[in-house]
């Protein structure tokens, strides 16, 4: 009787595939899928041991160092959430030199998952923010094609003149980059500085854009609150404090 060949079981299971190496760092709660880009075209990644470019690919359990700190494989529950971003924090977790970062802000509990934000505020801005481990979700957010509204209300340090909307609107390049709005809304004439006081709608967000947006046309940006991202409205929030947002949040992120 003849016997039968073995099967090698292994060869039968599927192997994992091979990913972008941003993805991977964005899976692992490092920054976004953009900001790991940035991080490759820097240099600052190392993949088994060799310097990563752009466009290389790796298997997840690779050995993969970020500005020399290897990431972390360990699956950790997703989670994301908006804050009400006070002045004076910054949107990093990666800066030694920051005094105050919104991540100081968050629970103990929350503070030792791998959070990042998803679309960053300055240091003087305040309101909606998108913190989450979530490197899919991140760039799906930070993707130009999604067109999220992001609205923003803005006090200047002068009256704003009317005719200058259809230069905001028409866009300008400003310091190496195309800086424009997709609607300005000046408020409500209702007393002393009101002529200051305005509503601006970005579909993107490239950094500091609105503060050099109106810097251009010979403004300056003495406030800056975001208080709409998608179909999130910062509303019963207060400054410092979080919501977790559900499915059903993250999806109204996404409504036009």
């Amino acid at each position: 009787m003849t016997a039968e060949p073995e099967v090698d079981s292994s060869s039968c299971m599927s192997k994992p595939e091979e990913q972008r190496i941003q993805k991977i760092i964005a899976n692992a709660g490092i920054c976004s899928r953009r900001e790991a880009e940035r991080h490759i075209e820097d240099g600052n990644v190392r993949v088994n041991g060799k310097r990563a470019e752009l466009g290389d690919k790796a298997l997840p359990d690779a050995a993969i160092f970020v500005n020399n700190k290897p990431i972390l494989h360990k699956q950790e529950r997703s989670i994301t959430l908006v804050m009400n971003k006070p002045k004076g924090y910054v949107c990093t977790n990666s800066d030694p030199f920051a005094e105050k970062t919104v991540f100081q802000l968050l629970q103990p509990d929350l503070q030792r998952l791998r959070l990042f934000c998803a679309g960053r505020l300055d240091k003087d801005s305040e309101g909606l923010l998108i913190i989450t481990n979530d490197g899919d979700l991140a760039n799906k957010i930070a993707h130009p094609s999604t067109e999220i509204t992001k609205r923003y209300r803005v006090v200047l340090n002068k009256d704003f003149k009317k005719i200058d909307i259809p230069k905001l609107l028409a866009g300008v390049e400003f310091e190496g980059d195309f800086l424009k709005a997709e609607r300005v809304i000046p408020a409500p004439d209702l007393g002393e500085g009101s002529a200051r006081r305005l509503e601006v709608h970005l579909h993107h967000g490239k950094k500091r854009e609105i503060r050099r947006l109106f810097e251009a046309h010979h403004y300056f940006v003495k406030k800056l609150v975001r208080v709409q991202i998608g179909g999130i409205i910062l509303k019963n929030i207060p400054k410092g404090g979080i919501k977790i947002l559900g499915k059903k949040d993250i999806d109204r992120l996404f409504t036009k």
